[in-house]
Formats: C-alpha cells, structure tokens, sequence
C-alpha cells in the first residue's frame, strides 16, 4: 500500500469516482466466463481482511516507503544518511522472530466478525517474502532469520492453511516492484523515486531477468500454497505505459527516461501460466486498467457514490496499514456503517488489521472484530450476497437487495444515539409489490406505509427501546 491518509491516496480514490461517474473509466469484463463467475461470487461475500506484516514491524514504521527516496513526511527516515539507513533496514531480517505467531485465532477472530476472505502479504514493496522462495535469500525462510529455525517459519503457508481450515477465500498480495532486487533497483545508480532505476531499452536483458524473477515467485505462490482464490497485486505503477503517455513523451525529451517508462512484465503472459493452474484465479492488478484489473481497490477512500462494477475499498483499522505500537483503531461503529456504506454502493470492504513482531494481534483489534461480529450476526442477510438498490441511500439510511427480492433499509445511528428512531423513512423508494417489513433481529411484523414517492415504517416503542443490536439498525421489506 502507498500509506494511509495520504493527499495522494484520497485524491486517487475520488478521482477514479469521478471517472467512473463521467463516464470516461470504461471497466474490461475477463473474456473468461468462469472467472466472471467467481468474480460475481466474490462480490457476494462482502467483508475482508487484509495483512501487512513483515520485519518492518519490529520499528513501528510504515510498510517499505521509508526505502522510498520520495519527500512525503509519512515515509520519512529517521537518519540522514541514506546508505546507512537502507542497511539498517535490511538487517532487520537478522531479528525479525515472531514466536507467538498463531494464525488459528486469528482465523477465528475473523470468522466471528463475519469476514470471509483473506489477502496476506506475501510481499511487499521492500521486496522481503514472507513465503519460502527459491528466488532470493531475503525471506524468512533464509537460515540468517532467527524464525527460520520455526517449524511454522513459513508464515504465508501457515496462514493461508489456517484461514483455508475456517471457510475463508484466499488472497495472495504480491508487490510488482521489488525495491531489494538488483534487477529493479540497480545497485549501480541512484533511486530517486520508486520507479526502476535504469533505462530499460539501454539494459533489455535485466529487466529480462527482473521478469523472469518476478513471475517464478508468483508462480511459486499459485502452484505451490494450495488453493488461491484472489491474487492481488500491488504497485500499479509497474505497467506498460498507455498510448498517450507515449505521445506525451514525445513532447518531453528532457524527462527522465527513470520516471516515465514502459515497465511492461507481461501480465497477459503471466495470468495465461497462473490460470493453467487455478482456473478461477481472480487477478486484481490494482490501478492498471484493462482485462486483468479483475475488480477496481479505491485505496483508504469510499467513492461518494455507487459504481456499476466490481469493486473492493481497503482501509486500515487505525491510521497505519502496518503495526505502530499503541494505535488506536477505528470504532466498531465506525466501521460498521464503512461496511454498510459500501455494500449498498455496490462494494466490498477490506480491512487491514497489522500483526505485531511478536506474532499477536491487538487486545484492540480483537474487541473491534468481536464488536462487528455481533452485529454481523443480526444484519448479516442486508449485507451478504446483496446488490445496490437505488437511490442507495438517503440522509442516514442505506439500502441493499437481496436476491430473494428483499429489500433492507439500515439505519445509520449518529454517535448518540443507542436506539433505532420510532419511524424510518424512505423519501424515493418504495416497494413495487406487497411486503412484510420486520426489524431483523426480532420476529414481529411492522406497520408500514406508503407516503409520497416513499414509505414510512414504524418501530414500536418496545422494539426501539430494546434493539437487537447497537449503532446501526435494518428493516427487511420482504415480498409476500
């Protein structure tokens, strides 16, 4: 990920918003019909979780950016000596040993919020693997790792295996760009920015090598990690470039050659090999548009409206997607009504919770997850397996479509608020047929009411004064 709460982030999540809303961003179906399938199947499982985990954890730093000689103050450096800070950096291989690792409760946890796929990464921009690879020695496999000697040392396996075990789809990241490689960050120049840092028309045959690498590790983690549902691949920034960056380069001589190359590794090969081996394979190449951008990811951002199209927005559940000592992490209520909020936009939501060195998660965490689960048990049905329904949502009130023709009005409660309202109102939506409206979470049927282009539902006084559940509250309007 790029880094949480960023100008750049949010600007590039309101911008495919709005390309989507004009018209101009044209989604590229898979030509394969079964992997639209299971693309559509993902659709219906609605809640996440993603990973960042690796040696940088032992810091409390942000995931690999600090490599980055980009001037942001969220990936800034504590040294001013660059050479010496990267090395630093790297050695934290030589002490990275999370002895209470125990990805079983994590998978619990998870199950019991209600979350049903997992994305973990096995690498990311740092270039360190969290997989046992043939390709390079700085992975935590590599003998000079004090985990390594770990009969579970091989964390992505172990973790997979366990989600595998609770039902949960899995999702490999793998970083594109590979800041450790000498293939993409040439130890013979400089690296200004995040981009490979060689003319690669000038030395074809190492970005040769760098392609080949890259693929034999995705390779290894399709063929070898059991089942693979999602493969999710991050820095989107290594792509060929498009057709009028190449014209606009025609009018810029002067630009680094560095900065604006084609950075081609030919996916389309790539997911040829991969689906050989997992038909199915979902491939979520974030950010480059065309066949292989299976569902869009606006990153720490919710597009203000909804979008026709598969999509998944990530978001950490404290400020940083990787693990900061004493973070405080997001309410359950806020995070409920994220979910809600983009279900009934047509969405996904994936949420990053950062494993420390150790191996642990948060007390935090684990009550934020448990928090979530219990609502989840109650208003499960208006998110899972559900479709956006216009308008989407009014003032405080979401909608989704079941697709056994239900529709679910949800309540959103402002902060204060510990009880659903005694009526709920829709202003544009009405149903077109006879229905049953009831409060999930009890049985009693509601008194409802057409009133202009929508409808008003009744909550008792004792349903509002004894809810289900806290900070968001649904109706169900069931055909009879």
């Amino acid at each position: 990920m790029r880094g949480a709460g960023t100008a750049s982030v949010v600007t590039a999540g309101l911008l495919l918003a709005s390309l989507v809303l004009a018209g101009d961003y044209q989604y590229v179906p898979d030509p394969d019909p079964a992997v639209r399938q299971r693309i559509a199947e993902w659709q219906d499982l609605k809640f996440g979780l993603l990973m960042h985990w690796g040696p940088y954890s032992q810091w409390g730093i942000v995931e690999s950016w600090t490599l980055c000689s980009e001037d942001e103050p969220w990936c800034s450096r504590p040294y001013d000596d660059y050479e010496t800070y990267k090395r630093e950096y790297e050695k934290l291989k030589l002490t990275f040993n999370p002895t209470r690792f125990d990805p079983e409760t994590w998978a619990k946890a998870a199950k019991a919020a209600g979350m049903r796929y997992v994305i973990f990464t096995a690498k990311h921009h740092d270039g360190f693997c969290t997989f046992d690879t043939k390709y390079t020695d700085y992975k935590i496999t590599s003998p000079d790792c004090p985990f390594s000697k770990n009969p579970r040392s091989d964390i992505t396996r172990e973790i997979f295996n366990a989600f595998r075990k609770e039902g949960f789809w899995i999702g490999a990241y793998f970083s594109k760009p590979d800041w450790h490689c000498d293939c993409y960050w040439w130890r013979r120049f400089a690296t200004p920015d995040r981009n490979v840092n060689y003319d690669i028309q000038r030395y074809p045959d190492r970005w040769r090598k760098f392609v080949e690498f890259t693929h034999g590790q995705i390779l290894e983690l399709i063929a070898n990690y059991g089942p693979i549902d999602i493969l999710w691949l991050d820095g989107g920034w290594v792509r060929p470039l498009t057709p009028q960056e190449i014209d606009q380069l025609k009018f810029q001589p002067n630009q680094s050659i560095y900065r604006i190359q084609s950075q081609d590794i030919d996916i389309p090969g790539l997911v040829s090999k991969l689906r050989q081996l997992q038909p199915k394979l979902i491939v979520v190449d974030r950010s480059v548009h065309g066949p292989f951008e299976n569902y869009l990811t606006p990153e720490n951002t919710v597009p203000e409206t909804m979008i026709p199209y598969p999509w998944e927005s990530c978001i950490p559940s404290t400020h940083s997607w990787s693990y900061v000592p004493g973070a405080r992490y997001k309410s359950a209520r806020e995070v409920i009504h994220l979910l809600v909020d983009i279900v009934a936009k047509g969405g996904n939501l994936l949420l990053n919770v950062a494993p420390a060195p150790d191996g642990t998660w948060d007390r935090d965490a684990y009550a934020l997850l448990e928090e979530i689960g219990q609502w989840m048990r109650i208003n499960g049905e208006a998110i899972y397996a559900t479709r956006p329904i216009a308008p989407y949502g009014e003032g405080k009130l979401r909608m989704t479509r079941g697709k056994d023709g239900s529709v679910f009005l949800i309540y959103l409660g402002e902060e204060d608020e510990t009880r659903p309202p005694s009526k709920i109102w829709t202003y544009g939506y009405h149903p077109q047929h006879a229905v049953t409206a009831t409060l999930l979470g009890t049985s009693r049927s509601l008194r409802w009411e057409k009133v202009g282009k929508g409808i008003c539902v009744e909550i008792p006084p004792d349903l509002s004064r004894n809810p289900p559940c806290k900070y968001a509250w649904t109706v169900r309007l069931k055909p009879k």
